[in-house]
């Protein structure tokens, strides 16, 4: 008899284990906190969901597999502070991608931040408008790009640099203010703070209030239940979203080639944009050369690693707009991309990273060239380069990173 019991008992545990640990976590002690459960199962699987965009050696490599588990943590905090923070009765701009919460492949001169609203509401948009290079809000429609963008450019001022705009679904009557109409889907608002020169442009303050109530109540267990269910597709929609990008080019044959690329929802207007895959060994270089457009707002490259996570851009100088690359006496913008530094003053570095894209951006520019890229072996760079092409030494090279990372930090990132 206790021989059978036992054997009952070793039946029942093998059935545990084979419940999925969802079902398991349920039965026998499941969370006190609606929805927290599958929050957590959610989260089991989304490295696995992730590695199988990619192509099995991709899979199957330990760095790799580490940079997945990073980019699903990035996911998890970027979609856990909007969760959060969110309000659209008490809105304030909230961090969202950047270098720390680097998805999407953010822009390395871009600060960008988030708001929610609801358009049957009305909101007061104010601060000092600054000197930075672009500072622009959109309005967040799903599934376009033809979205409202107000330029905080155009704003009035008064004597002490401040603007006030008002926004709504309607202008008030008799309102002779700046007035910005909300259009009936938007449900978020997303603020871009572009700078050039880091170290000397002033940067813009961006707040925003509801207009007709103060105060802010307790949120409802109904709220806060509905913020943590929502979580999960959060957080699946995004992490996995641009992982298998340049693998994606790269099948399409633009390895060390650029091509226009179309912008995902989301894009800055105004804003054209090329890519292609860098691919080159420890004694190589890419040589990005190309005209320059008469005329232009913004202009930029920069560098992502494989799984489209923009390399370190303050630590590194893997990002040149500008203010930063100037053109060769010539007038062609050469730009040098490698991984050990070549002394060249116009020099992307790769951090480490054999394989990524370079994108490039041209914002409200009269024309929109596309780059030629030439590989060379890094002996042989000087002779591919003018000769009078700018150069630095490890030491300026040192003061230039140094004063990058500085300037940075400086601006209202969080």
């Amino acid at each position: 008899m206790a021989k059978r019991a036992w054997k009952l008992l070793g039946l029942a545990a093998l059935a545990m284990a084979a419940m999925p640990s969802g079902a398991r976590a349920q039965d026998s002690a499941a969370s006190p906190v609606e929805g927290w459960d599958a929050f957590v199962d959610s989260l089991r699987g989304l490295p696995e969901r992730m590695l199988a965009k990619l192509p099995e050696a991709m899979r199957n490599d330990p760095q790799i597999r580490a940079e997945i588990g990073r980019i699903a943590l990035e996911a998890v905090a970027s979609s856990s502070i909007e969760a959060l923070g969110s309000d659209p009765m008490a809105p304030t701009f909230l961090p969202a991608i950047g270098q720390v919460l680097n998805v999407g492949q953010p822009n390395a001169d871009t600060v960008y931040k988030v708001a929610a609203i609801d358009p049957g509401q009305s909101y007061r948009i104010s601060g000092r408008k600054g000197a930075a290079t672009l500072a622009v809000i959109a309005q967040v429609l799903r599934g376009s790009n033809a979205r409202p963008h107000l330029d905080l450019s155009t704003l009035k001022t008064d004597g002490e640099g401040r603007y006030s705009v008002l926004v709504g679904a309607a202008r008030p009557e008799g309102y002779d203010g700046d007035f910005w109409q909300l259009e009936p889907q938007t449900r978020r608002l997303m603020l871009r703070v572009v700078s050039s020169d880091w170290s000397h442009e002033q940067q813009p303050t961006v707040t925003i209030e509801r207009v007709g109530g103060t105060g802010r109540a307790r949120p409802s267990a109904a709220d806060l239940t509905a913020r943590l269910k929502a979580l999960p597709t959060a957080i699946d929609t995004i992490a996995p979203m641009f992982v298998a990008t340049v693998q994606k080019l790269a099948d399409e044959g633009y390895v060390n080639r650029f091509k226009v690329m179309v912008p995902p929802e989301g894009a800055l207007q105004s804003q054209f944009y090329y890519d292609g895959v860098f691919d080159i060994a420890e004694d190589e270089a890419l040589i990005v050369e190309s005209d320059i457009p008469k005329t232009c707002r913004y202009r930029s490259l920069i560098l992502t690693n494989a799984l489209y996570e923009t390399i370190d851009w303050t630590n590194n100088h893997s990002s040149l707009n500008a203010a930063q690359a100037q053109p060769d006496s010539d007038g062609r913008l050469r730009i040098v991309v490698s991984a050990k530094d070549p002394g060249v003053r116009n020099w992307l570095d790769t951090a480490g990273y054999p394989r990524g894209i370079i994108q490039g951006r041209w914002t409200g520019c009269d024309s929109q060239p596309i780059p030629s890229l030439t590989k060379v072996k890094l002996r042989d760079l000087a002779k591919a380069l003018p000769k009078d092409v700018a150069r630095v030494t490890p030491q300026e090279r040192e003061a230039i990173v140094r004063e990058r990372n500085r300037a940075y930090q400086e601006r209202a990132l969080w």
